[in-house]
């Protein structure tokens, strides 16, 4: 009856707390014949354990080192990865995921805003033969050069969508904080500016810029 406590004599508390560390299948197998208790079942012997505080010696993780007991087997025709449902969705060798866009592809950063452009040159970080770039860098890389080390670009018209080269200009890092306003925002930030202010926004910290690196050169 659901509900009803199991009762067990000195005899096979002390049988089950010295066999505790049997797998529960052959615990409740060998529990039950050798005491002839049909009423207990592996589910009894389980809550026991527990009960008591029993530990089993197992952590139910595999041990460092340990190899899995399906190692190097295959699955048996029409079983597990060799299911016929299962094989239909397998990638087949040479296979192109629905998802891959070749060179030429761009798509619009989710985060900054940017446009980034798959190109046909090797990705040097995981061996594929296309990567991503910024497309307004390679554009503008490809018509000036690479981009001078502490220099960066700057998005002339606040849509960083347009990669035209006339939007882009390159301007020192250092520059950077008198564009957003200042450590405190006592300034004017550039990309807030009205467009007709934007050229003077720029000349100003152009010139703050000059004047620092010229007083740091003395």
């Amino acid at each position: 009856m659901k509900g009803r406590r199991i009762l067990y004599s000195a005899r096979e508390i002390a049988w089950l707390e010295a066999n505790r560390g049997m797998v529960i299948s052959d615990y409740h197998r060998a529990f039950t014949a050798a005491f002839d208790r049909a009423d207990v079942t592996a589910g009894h012997l389980h809550a026991l354990r527990k009960r008591r505080g029993w530990k089993t010696g197992r952590t139910g993780q595999f041990e460092k080192g340990g190899e899995p007991a399906n190692k190097g087997k295959r699955c048996a025709p029409g079983k597990g990865g060799n299911h016929p449902n299962a094989r239909r969705t397998q990638f087949k060798s040479g296979g192109v995921p629905h998802t891959y866009r070749g060179a030429g592809h761009e798509r619009i950063d989710g985060k900054d805003g940017y446009v980034v452009m798959i190109i046909d040159e090797q990705n040097p970080w995981t061996g594929a033969p296309t990567r991503p770039v910024l497309k307004h860098r390679y554009l503008w890389e490809q018509a000036n050069g690479p981009l001078t080390d502490g220099y960066c670009l700057k998005c002339l018209d606040g849509d960083k969508a347009n990669t035209d080269l006339s939007n882009w200009e390159a301007i020192p890092r250092a520059m950077l904080p008198r564009l957003n306003g200042g450590r405190h925002k006592t300034r004017v930030a550039y990309d807030e500016a009205p467009d007709e202010l934007k050229p003077a926004v720029m000349a100003v910290a152009k010139l703050e810029h000059g004047l620092r690196q010229r007083r740091r050169s003395r």
